[in-house]
């Protein structure tokens, strides 16, 4: 029996998501914006939770299309305040309009969100070697530092915690267990 990490072994859905998407390096710009949203909607909840609702979150976001987003009106946020699908959180649903502008002002900028972003690591994901879940901390220097870039570019809903979880989901940060088979050293030897 292969052995993982723990936090994924309770639901099919996490189980998934740890196996095929968390601390696998990912530079599409639509998925990154797709994982910044999702983990600022986590704030205060679960990931388990967002993860039911992701289906959802992807048809009522225009599947994190951030062109789009970016042009919501005060109508479209009242809709999406209906849908009883995602989290329904005014502030949080404001937030993701502006992130979308933010994001096209980083895409400009750069030429793409995923060079800005791999910027801060040289394009090569930091490998822990965490022996339990209790050694992976809620936040780093470096999310420390991405948080406040992105917030003095006027991002919402990223604060060091959401960003190093965002970090560990982009594949940034590999903080599978040691012992786990997504282990970036399992996997490359595998």
């Amino acid at each position: 029996m292969r052995k993982t990490c723990e936090w994924a072994s309770f639901d099919p859905k996490m189980q998934a998501y740890h196996d095929n998407e968390w601390g696998v390096p990912e530079h599409d710009d639509q998925k990154l914006f797709e994982l910044l949203i999702l983990e600022g909607m986590q704030a205060g909840l679960s990931w388990s939770t967002i993860l039911k609702k992701r289906e959802n979150f992807q048809k009522a976001f225009d599947y994190f299309d951030y062109h789009k987003i970016s042009n919501y009106s005060e109508k479209k946020v009242e809709i999406l305040l209906q849908n009883e699908g995602i989290i329904r959180n005014k502030l949080k649903i404001q937030a993701v309009i502006i992130n979308a502008k933010a994001f096209l002002k980083i895409v400009k900028e750069f030429g793409n969100f995923d060079k800005y972003i791999w910027s801060f690591v040289d394009n090569k994901p930091i490998i822990n070697q965490r022996k339990s879940l209790s050694d992976i901390p809620p936040n780093t220097a470096l999310s420390d530092i991405i948080s406040s870039d992105l917030r003095k570019r006027g991002f919402k809903f990223v604060g060091s915690t959401i960003i190093y979880a965002f970090m560990q989901a982009i594949g940034m940060v590999d903080d599978h267990l040691v012992y786990c088979f997504c282990h970036s050293n399992k996997r490359n030897n595998d």
